[in-house]
């Protein structure tokens, strides 16, 4: 197995989480009721931008991630499974270095996002942390 070197790699692996996460019980009803089926191609693409952004400093993502997911009814259950499904197909496809790094990160902002989602849903008419 080799590691995550590129773009290319980063396709591999997003697309195969999301085949996943589509079919998944739990995740499915979320991305599938967020995405209409027309928009799963631009949805892809920003996160593969994203992933190159995160992984190789490429400046190839502007956005906010979270703004996409403030509004969301996704709490830790779906942050658990996300990160499981995510390290399955990181763990099946690559190793290395960057292959860990899309691991470390991905807690990271699943810890990130639940903490502002528990912010925002404590205090429901105080403006939006993003």
């Amino acid at each position: 197995m080799h590691d995550i070197q590129n773009k290319q790699d980063i396709k591999l692996f997003v697309d195969a989480f999301y085949a996943a996460a589509k079919k998944d019980p739990l995740l499915g009803p979320i991305f599938n009721e967020a995405i209409k089926e027309e928009e799963w191609s631009i949805h892809v693409e920003r996160i593969y931008s994203f992933w190159n952004t995160v992984l190789f400093k490429e400046p190839d993502y502007l956005g906010n991630p979270f703004r996409h997911h403030a509004n969301l009814p996704i709490y830790e259950m779906h942050f658990s499974k996300w990160l499981a499904l995510l390290k399955e197909v990181i763990d099946h496809n690559f190793a290395g270095e960057k292959a860990d790094e899309v691991v470390f990160r991905a807690h990271k902002m699943s810890e990130m996002f639940q903490l502002k989602l528990a912010a925002m849903r404590s205090k429901p008419n105080s403006r939006p942390i993003l």
